[in-house]
């Protein structure tokens, strides 16, 4: 049996279904980006957990130059390690059949028998390598993928400046290239760099490393603590050409992947945030509007012996009803979008398979945040209403004071219209509900600036890194540091206009108890293809007496302009100095040091000497210059910047592009839903006004023009408060999204931005009133004008 309050109930939300349902989307808008947004999370990192557990990806990484294979053993009596694995690795030019440009590749020993003991990988396709076979090689998927290549087919490698025919025999997945990066790159280019697996003996033989290796993984025991191996590590291998060891969290592959998982916990924190704070401001306003318009049914059933537990329990099912369709709307958009989601995220990595679940407990905790969020927002409204004594609740709302406005006062009020006198009177008599109404329509517009800042943001760092920082064409790498005469070789090489030398050195930089591991990069003064500028553009020049530091890299080490950073490096006969820190840059991509190049080489003890060059090319004459850059043996990586814009735009770009969409129509949503029930209580609020009018000889344009004038000036008058709210919505999610390592986004906000949000926000304006007019146009003068007993 359905209750007298239950029946009118119904009545209230069939009468107002409209604005409900409004509400209702923005409610599911919010549901549906947390489940959305903890689903991908969870997914991803059950992935990553399980294939790094099923295929031994190890916990400690160093590199060597050249160690005795009798080295393992002494690393398997560290304290706390489980498993030892030594490898041969090396980076190779690449010939790839049907690719005029090089590319790169790295080699990975395997055992001559069975599995290695950690970094395992997964056979996707063909078979594993057979014993004394020099020519086989397991690679890697993406790369595989990006060229068109199969099992059977083969690529040329110039391994130890000679051409060797390697054939595909497997295609692999290995937790260690989960996002399969290029050394120095932070962008995936899986077209021009691969990984592949060889038998160890032939690498052994084709690099002279019989009985040695060059690189070393440990597993870790439970509990055990991986800075203290790292140290011993070290002191192991220093005598050999240690380069430096390193954890799970600095190994390349990892740290990009974590740093995806933290933006992602970041804008899937800050979207929903503000999607459910929307919705609770408005079920605010709305219920306070809807119960102001009923105060003398209020006092009717007060009258009739209803408690005020009982009919505010009435009014917060009014809400739990908007609640509840919201958050069935939301549970099937947010599975639908984190499923959408987390292939297309997913698309970047390599797994075996990809481990996809919505978890009860996350929609649970959806639809409980969107619950208490709206409950809040309502409680007081209802309790305010709920305390009226049914003696004041029979008599109608004390009316507005009437008098000049402060454009009448001023004189001017007689060059406006009278509609236009009237829209100001009822904005200035009314200014609690006028400022609401301009909060909840400047936050529409605040969402739409915070949804397309990503997209500035992102362009802006394009440019900034790809065209102002590197304003090189390609980038060359030799295998270790090497005489400055290579660079005469590569002025020489046709097509290429300009060469400058850069050389990376593997250091520990301390400051106190704090330490990092980076490259430090050395530069020519006077440097015009790689130029150090900061996220405004600043130019620096590489300090002749220090050392210029990333502004995070600083912040990480606790040190200031000014101070002392200790520079072990980890190279040659690694020699240690104390450099003061002459600047800090703002800059956008990874943890930099820089010098000057000559310093560097004298901090080494060695005369000129460098890692890479980098070269302006005509292109022109590009054909020939890849052709010649492909047989020069010395180098061991040669990269396009072309290609990194390219791969930039394909993975990077293109998901945050498609994540944007989203948020940019779950902010129209929004924008519509908070601009139409301003429209609409505005009418509810003012019907028995406007049909007055009607009676009185107003046409139905006049009437309209009036709400519809109040409407247009409230929205007009929103814009510059929702241009700043939405500033300063983008500067705290820049703060949160910059504490990624990999790439930091500068706070851009284009011109153009806040006009997609103004234009976005005075569409659904626009339509809104259409539909409100169109209401206008049905009034039923007689029903309203009833004298209220």
């Amino acid at each position: 049996m359905i209750s007298a309050l239950d029946r009118k109930l119904i009545r209230d939300l069939a009468g107002m279904w409209g604005q409900a349902l409004m509400i209702a989307l923005v409610v599911s808008a919010g549901v549906a980006t947390f489940i959305n947004s903890r689903t991908m999370l969870y997914s991803l990192e059950t992935t990553r957990a399980s294939f790094y557990d099923r295929y031994y990806f190890a916990d400690v990484f160093a590199a060597v130059k050249r160690a005795p294979e009798a080295i393992r053993q002494r690393a398997a009596a560290i304290p706390g390690v489980a498993r030892v694995e030594t490898r041969v690795v090396e980076m190779v030019n690449l010939d790839v059949p049907g690719m005029d440009e090089p590319a790169v590749g790295q080699l990975i020993s395997m055992p001559v028998s069975g599995e290695p003991s950690l970094n395992r990988v997964y056979l996707r396709r063909g078979r594993r390598l057979e014993p004394n076979r020099d020519d086989e090689i397991l690679a890697s998927e993406k790369f595989t993928e990006a060229n068109g290549l199969t099992v059977g087919d083969s690529v040329t490698a110039i391994i130890n400046g000679r051409k060797k025919e390697l054939r595909i025999v497997g295609v692999v997945l290995s937790p260690e290239y989960v996002f399969q990066v290029k050394p120095g790159d932070i962008v995936p280019d899986p077209e021009h760099f691969g990984v592949f697996w060889m038998n160890r003996e032939a690498l052994e033989m084709a690099f002279d490393m019989e009985g040695a290796f060059n690189d070393l993984s440990i597993g870790l025991m439970r509990g055990a603590q991986a800075r203290e191996v790292i140290f011993r590590l070290d002191q192991l291998l220093e005598p050999y050409g240690g380069l430096g060891a390193y954890g799970r969290e600095d190994q390349l592959s990892h740290m990009l992947l974590e740093s995806d998982i933290q933006g992602l916990k970041t804008t899937g924190l800050v979207a929903p945030s503000i999607f459910l704070a929307v919705a609770a401001f408005l079920l605010n306003v709305v219920l306070a509007r809807l119960l102001a318009l009923q105060r003398e049914q209020i006092a009717a059933l007060k009258a009739f012996g209803y408690s005020n537990v009982a009919i505010g329990w009435h009014y917060l099912k009014f809400v739990m009803a908007i609640i509840a369709v919201g958050s069935v709307i939301g549970i099937f958009g947010g599975w639908f979008l984190g499923h959408t989601f987390t292939v297309m995220i997913a698309e970047l990595y390599q797994y075996p398979e990809l481990v996809i679940r919505v978890r009860p407990s996350v929609i649970a905790t959806a639809v409980s945040v969107a619950a208490g969020a709206a409950l809040i927002g309502a409680v007081g409204a209802v309790s305010r209403a709920v305390r009226v004594p049914p003696a004041e609740a029979m008599r109608p709302e004390p009316p507005a004071s009437f008098g000049p406005t402060l454009l009448e006062r001023l004189g001017l009020g007689r060059l406006l219209p009278s509609s236009a006198r009237m829209v100001l009177r009822q904005i200035e008599r009314r200014p609690l509900k006028s400022a609401l109404s301009i909060v909840a329509i400047a936050l529409s517009v605040a969402i739409i600036v915070v949804g397309q800042f990503i997209q500035d943001s992102m362009d802006y760092t394009l440019d900034h890194q790809f065209f102002r920082v590197q304003r090189y064409d390609i980038t060359v790498n030799t295998l270790e540091a090497g005489s400055t005469d290579i660079l005469h070789d590569l002025r020489h090489v046709p097509g290429v206009i300009r060469a400058e030398p850069v050389r990376m050195v593997a250091a520990r930089l301390r400051h106190g108890p704090r330490s990092r591991r980076v490259a430090l990069m050395g530069l020519p003064q006077g440097g015009t293809l790689y130029r150090m500028a900061d996220s405004s553009g600043a130019m620096y020049q590489p300090p002749p007496g220090g050392v210029t530091l990333s502004a995070s890299l600083a912040r990480r080490l606790g040190i200031e302009v000014g101070q002392t950073v200790r520079i072990e490096t980890l190279e040659g006969k690694r020699p240690t100095a104390d450099l003061p820190v002459v600047s800090l840059m703002e800059d956008l991509q990874g943890l930099n040091a820089y010098m000057d190049l000559r310093a560097l080489n004298a901090l080494m003890r060695q005369g000129p000497r460098v890692t890479g060059a980098y070269l302006l090319t005509d292109p022109a004459l590009e054909q020939q210059t890849y052709a010649t850059l492909k047989d020069t043996p010395k180098l061991t990586g040669v990269t396009l910047k072309s290609s990194a814009i390219e791969s930039f735009q394909d993975t990077l770009a293109k998901n945050l592009g498609t994540m944007k969409k989203i948020n940019l129509f779950f902010a129209c949503v929004i924008a519509v839903g908070v601009v139409y029930n301003s429209a609409r209580i505005a009418q509810s609020e003012r019907s028995r006004e406007l049909a007055t009018l009607r009676v009185v000889g107003f046409t139905r344009g006049e009437i309209s023009a009036i709400l519809l004038g109040e409407l247009g000036l409230l929205t007009l008058l929103a814009m510059p408060l929702g241009w700043m709210m939405g500033y300063g919505f983008a500067t705290a999610l820049n703060l949160m999204m910059n504490q990624m390592e990999a790439f930091r986004f500068p706070l851009v906000v284009e011109r153009s931005t806040y006009g997609i949000a103004s234009g976005v926000v005075l569409t659904a304006a626009t339509l809104s009133g259409l539909l409100v007019r169109r209401s206008l146009d049905h009034l039923d003068l007689i029903a309203v004008l009833k004298a209220r007993d």
